[in-house]
């Protein structure tokens, strides 16, 4: 098309706001329900372990304190294998890494039907954790790579909405399957990890078929939507960030790394020892097996769609600090109140708490963390971050919780640690964001 002078101008200069819209709902209905869909069994297969629990611990013989040794496992070789697992994503790219993770742990995830002791136990939850390390960081990484920043923290708090509704839905689900006990000579804790871990071998599968590697290779897209998001994404990745380019030992040294590291560890931390330990808090009021299953899920369907309001906010306002800071803050309200609660309702309540603010702080807290890392070390700063959170708050927390509770008889004082490690998280962010800002100034005056 020609311009009132004569002269040939593109789509994006005839429409600019009209193509970035149709290009972006394109990219995120094409990649997000499908990447949402992946997650969902992620962290089905990763929590599942505590709806088995419920009949696994005795027939296995386990303590509360082995259990919790084995569940923390998982995070150990998730730590060990993630950095490496984010950069081989970086080099061989997202639709083969992404359905080698996904097929690799729905088989793991099957074969943990086979435990016959602790021991056995301990060694599939390893392997486990090996083999689902790099999905998450790999996936935010990869959705990097189509979405400017505008769009993230909305983008991002929808992808990671599929952590509280995996046990929103999983746990009546798990607990079904539980009623299986018997079928074909199979427990039903079995029955479980084999019925779960199917889904992520065909979906691994349909990895290969559904997703790009990179924008300019999306022939899904016109050629003015791919020049549009091509040429959006390289002005962005050239704007300067705190964290340049910079040595994997440079990095592991970088105060906004350190500590964005261990922010995330307090969030991280609620999460996974709620999804490892709230079923059998529930279940000592009482209720049956199916019964927990179904009260498990009310907080979940709270944090599910809060955590979504609370993305658009931040994209809203643009603000990511106050966002990222005020969940924590929640979160350890919720987990210090638990040991305060003398009730099924009071523990609910408390609970509800607790995993809003753990997953409300997702969605700003990412779009915050891949504001601040330059292209050249967002594949290993992302993972790198989520390793050090998932060791923390998976590895070590969901231990001492295990180990409280067999000295004490409570859970509830198990969890003012986790409580404690949220509040200092929501202070730390904080601090570096007034860091961030006090060397921004410095820079710019110095120029």
């Amino acid at each position: 098309m020609k311009n009132p002078g004569g002269q040939d101008v593109s789509v994006s200069e005839q429409a600019p706001q009209s193509l970035e819209t149709a290009t972006m709902r394109r990219v995120i209905l094409r990649l997000v329900p499908f990447l949402m869909v992946c997650y969902f069994f992620a962290l089905l297969d990763r929590v599942n372990v505590g709806f088995a629990a419920l009949q696994m611990n005795k027939d296995l013989g386990l303590t509360p304190a082995m259990f919790g040794f084995a569940a923390s496992l998982f995070f150990v070789s998730y730590f060990l294998v993630e950095v490496p697992s984010n950069l081989a994503l970086q080099r061989v790219g997202a639709r083969r890494w992404i359905a080698r993770i996904m097929i690799t742990w729905g088989l793991v995830t099957m074969g943990m039907a086979l435990v016959a002791g602790p021991y056995s136990l301990y060694a599939m939850r390893f392997v486990l954790g090996a083999a689902e390390a790099g999905f998450f960081p790999g996936a935010i990484l990869y959705l990097t790579y189509w979405l400017p920043s505008a769009y993230r923290a909305r983008i991002l708090a929808t992808f990671t909405v599929s952590i509280p509704l995996a046990t929103f839905l999983g746990s009546p689900l798990s607990v079904s399957l539980l009623e299986l006990d018997g079928a074909l000579g199979l427990k039903g804790w079995q029955w479980l990890f084999v019925l779960e871990g199917v889904p992520t071998i065909l979906l691994g599968i349909c990895c290969l078929f559904v997703l790009t590697d990179r924008p300019r290779d999306a022939a899904w897209l016109d050629a003015p939507q791919r020049a549009w998001l091509v040429g959006r994404l390289a002005e962005e990745a050239a704007r300067r960030t705190p964290v340049g380019h910079i040595s994997l030992w440079q990095l592991a040294r970088n105060k906004y790394f350190v500590t964005m590291a261990l922010v995330c560890a307090g969030a991280s931390a609620t999460g996974s020892v709620l999804s490892v330990w709230q079923p059998q808090i529930i279940k000592a009021y009482g209720l049956t097996n199916l019964q927990t299953g179904f009260v498990n899920a009310i907080p979940y369907g709270f944090a599910t769609v809060l955590m979504i309001l609370w993305g658009r906010r931040s994209d809203r306002s643009g603000e990511r600090t106050w966002h990222t800071a005020l969940p924590l803050t929640l979160a350890a309200f919720g987990l210090a109140y638990l040991s305060l609660s003398g009730s099924l309702a009071t523990t609910i309540a408390a609970v509800t708490c607790a995993l809003v603010g753990a997953y409300a702080f997702k969605g700003p807290f990412w779009a915050l963390s891949a504001g601040w890392l330059s292209a050249g070390t967002l594949a290993a700063g992302l993972a790198g971050i989520n390793a050090i959170a998932n060791l923390i708050g998976g590895g070590l927390m969901v231990n001492v919780v295990g180990l409280v509770k067999e000295a004490t008889g409570s859970f509830a004082l198990g969890m003012l640690p986790v409580a404690a490690l949220d509040a200092a998280a929501a202070l730390s962010v904080l601090m570096i964001s007034r860091a961030h800002a006090r060397d921004t100034r410095a820079a710019m005056a110095a120029a």
